[in-house]
């Protein structure tokens, strides 16, 4: 699981839950980033405000959670 996938179990939302969080009009999007597809500016600094975590972990380029 990719940590945008854990981070949205984590807070227990589905991916349908998170796409309306995120105002996309499907959940096939959050499948898409889920699964290593671009992801736009605006909605990794939504993501990484919800999750309460850096983008370079939403990003996969740290295990890191936050920013030390």
């Amino acid at each position: 699981m990719n940590s945008i996938a854990s981070e949205r179990v984590r807070i227990g939302l589905s991916q349908e839950d998170l796409a309306a969080k995120l105002n996309l009009k499907s959940r096939a999007t959050v499948a898409s980033y889920e699964s290593g597809g671009e992801i736009p500016s605006s909605k990794l600094i939504a993501m990484t405000e919800l999750f309460h975590c850096s983008a370079d972990y939403l990003l996969g380029l740290t295990e890191n959670r936050t920013v030390a």
